[in-house]
């Protein structure tokens, strides 16, 4: 006689078993994130995750928690790294205080910030250098488009998002007709932030001859953490000598909007001199890192000096960096501040330093300003983002709300004499595993400009008072509230 199989009590027996071992994975993991010495707050905000919201918080953690394999993941980057650019750096930092620039007293004030660049990302200062400030989508696209027209020995283009569409078609035509032309065109592209771009753009510049190179392709995104670490930067370099940097992507929103949000509010430079080199640096480090190429020679780092004179510093900083460098030299700009602080980001939400900063800066009696989108692109995002707003206005920091489409401006002007603008948001993401590039520009004329751009979009914004904000319903509190939360987790 055959025994009767017991299926019910053979599935309990595995789903103990495959309890237990999940019990196991998670313990595993805690340790991990303990070990991985991170700060406390995001340390006990994934042991809260992982502990609380089964699978589903694994599942998060294998894709934006894991950081234990960013040293084997960007390792080799460090190849690609410039050993003369330290001796540079070095030697800059032993001279500085005989600079010409800095026998500018308001100049010499920043002396800090310059020193602390140059200390965590080797970031090399340049004088001669023509600066200009293209304030909107079109004015942007419209000088990038006219320069890479021009180019006569290459083109060198890094960005986070190209997508398909009426502004990516003419960048495709013209890269197409440079690169036939006998120009030398390079592109590296987000492969996350560009997933709307189609194969067939990618094989057309590759037919044309142009090189193509994904930044850490991602294939099972459930399965890597590489999701998590991406190239936010916006980089074009036009035969070594000009160049551009800022917040737009080639996506047609930076022109047209988006519906119920509004046009696209940005701010991106234009860099003919030194600086252009700087940049350069940047993206033949990003270079050698996709591609393992080595292309460090005096035909891409010519070092030509523009007739005008402007300050400024390029500084990159990622997951790689040893230094979040970008992070610090906010946090140096804004407490070292005298008189004013005014800040545009669309995505803010700063880590406990730069929250300290600002609040005692404020409260210290300087005039800090912050100017975010009423509007915003990302509902999670946005709502953390407000739930700094009642601490920041309860140390005195002023807080607009723009109300003319969607500004995505990154940019910071400190006592009229110094100004930053990149790619950088003020939050965690770009503080700590985005990859991004910031010109930091140390020139009344440049940083007045900015600042009065940015005191033009104050009139096109509302200010909210402490009283008003305490006003809003306790529903809303709370979705603040839980989105700020998981802000220590991206």
């Amino acid at each position: 006689m055959l025994l009767s199989f017991n299926w019910s009590e053979f599935l309990l027996h595995v789903l103990e078993v495959f309890g237990v071992l999940y019990v196991l994975m998670i313990i595993a993991t805690v340790v991990i994130v303990i070990l991985e010495n991170r700060s406390p707050l995001k340390t006990i905000s994934w042991i809260l995750v992982l502990s609380f919201l089964p699978v589903f918080g694994f599942i998060v953690y294998l894709v934006f928690g894991q950081s234990f394999r960013k040293r084997k993941m960007f390792g080799h980057k460090e190849l690609g790294d410039l050993k003369w650019l330290q001796v540079m750096s070095h030697d800059q930092k032993l001279r500085l205080e005989k600079n010409r620039f800095l026998k500018n007293e308001r100049i010499h004030e920043k002396k800090n910030i310059m020193t602390l660049l140059l200390n965590n990302s080797k970031a090399l200062l340049s004088g001669y250098n023509k600066v200009q400030i293209l304030n909107d989508g079109k004015e942007t696209f419209s000088s990038i488009f006219k320069a890479l027209k021009r180019a006569k020995d290459h083109i060198h283009l890094e960005y986070y998002i190209i997508e398909d569409g009426e502004l990516a078609s003419e960048l495709l035509d013209i890269l197409i007709a440079k690169a036939i032309e006998g120009v030398e065109v390079r592109v590296i592209y987000d492969d996350v932030g560009s997933w709307k771009l189609s194969k067939k753009y990618v094989q057309d510049l590759e037919k044309a001859g142009v090189k193509v190179q994904a930044f850490l392709p991602v294939r099972f995104p459930v399965l890597t953490s590489r999701v998590n670490y991406r190239n936010h930067r916006k980089i074009i370099v036009i035969d070594g000598s000009t160049a551009f940097v800022g917040g737009l992507n080639f996506a047609d929103r930076y022109i047209k909007g988006l519906p119920g949000i509004g046009i696209w509010r940005d701010t991106h430079l234009k860099v003919s001199g030194e600086a252009a080199s700087s940049l350069q640096i940047v993206f033949l480090i990003d270079w050698y890192f996709v591609r393992q190429e080595v292309l460090l020679n005096d035909k891409y780092l010519p070092y030509k000096k523009a007739k005008e004179k402007c300050l400024l510093q390029i500084t990159a900083s990622g997951a790689d960096s040893d230094w979040a460098s970008i992070l610090q030299a906010y946090f140096s700009a804004i407490t070292s501040a005298k008189q004013n602080v005014y800040i545009s980001s669309p995505y803010f939400m700063p880590n406990s330093s730069i929250l300290m900063a600002l609040k005692t800066s404020a409260m210290s009696g300087v005039d800090v300003r912050v100017l975010i989108p009423n509007k915003s692109d990302s509902f999670m995002t946005y709502w953390s983002t407000l739930s700094y707003i009642d601490e920041l206005l309860e140390a005195g920091v002023r807080i607009y709300f723009y109300k003319n489409g969607f500004n995505h401006s990154k940019i910071m002007t400190v006592d009229g004499i110094m100004s930053t603008v990149g790619t950088a948001n003020m939050d965690v993401r770009s503080f700590e595993q985005n990859f991004e590039v910031n010109a930091l520009v140390y020139d009344e004329e440049i940083t007045m400009q900015l600042r009065e751009r940015f005191l033009q979009d104050l009139t096109l914004s509302e200010e909210i008072k402490l009283e008003q904000w305490r006003q809003r319903n306790k529903l809303q509190k709370l979705k603040e509230s839980i989105a700020r939360l998981f802000t220590p987790l991206l």
